[in-house]
């Protein structure tokens, strides 16, 4: 029966073999069939890592935001024709990402699932952060609206309070700074704030420090893919 590989791709650009495994990667290209986020990501990742010149080979289907419940189900056809790989834009696929609607639908459909090896901006956040790696929580993205955006930072902080716990969330890159400001605008000085922008790349930023000593920094995110991680004191 074929299978559903969960493909990992690097957090931005560079050598995919410098973050991505060689098991993972023999697996990759030996698949002749894709679901992906972005035609055009897909296709200079899977060139990039060794597939230059096959590319049109190859067959790829989309599966974004947009996608409606009956074009995924209508994925399931692409499973006749052997294994499927699955690739989001960046990181690991079905975290944060459209692509869990086909692996919810391939569990349904008794379809082994297989998950492959390679970089979590979360997990890698989490890591260098210094926060507590034992109780934690991904929330995702926060509300887009300023008022509603610091009601959500409040609530988390007060859960990470009570529960002790790290609380992981993301935002838009555009956003970036405006998210910081509101969360200096409303988060308690001790609660210790971690950014940590472009993992795995050269221009790689992860700094932890107190609300307080955030405050007094003149420090731009920029428009940089970035994981925000808090924890009340």
């Amino acid at each position: 029966m074929s299978k559903l590989y969960l493909i990992p791709s690097p957090l931005g650009e560079g050598n995919p073999a410098e973050v991505i495994p060689p098991s993972t990667l023999n697996i990759m290209l030996g698949l002749k069939t894709f679901v992906v986020e972005e035609f055009r990501t897909a296709r200079r990742y899977l060139s990039a890592a060794g597939l230059k010149g096959h590319i049109d080979e190859l067959e790829f289907q989309l599966l974004n935001e947009h996608s409606s419940p009956a074009e995924v189900k209508a994925l399931l056809g692409i499973f006749e024709k052997g294994d499927v790989g699955l690739i989001s834009e960046a990181g690991l696929p079905a975290v944060a990402d459209p692509g869990a609607a086909l692996v919810e639908l391939c569990h349904d459909a008794g379809i082994e699932v297989v998950p492959l090896v390679g970089p979590s901006s979360l997990m890698l956040a989490l890591m260098a952060s210094g926060l507590n790696g034992q109780c934690f929580a991904f929330k995702g993205y926060l509300p887009a609206k300023t008022d509603d955006r610091k009601a959500a930072i409040r609530k988390m902080e007060k859960e990470s309070a009570t529960l002790g716990q790290t609380q992981i969330f993301i935002e838009t890159p555009y956003r970036n700074d405006s998210l910081l400001n509101d969360m200096k605008d409303s988060l308690s000085g001790s609660t210790r704030l971690c950014i940590a922008a472009d993992l795995t790349l050269e221009t790689q930023t992860i700094k932890t420090a107190t609300v307080t000593e955030w405050r007094k920094m003149n420090f731009c995110i920029g428009k940089r893919p970035c994981v925000f991680l808090i924890l009340a004191q």
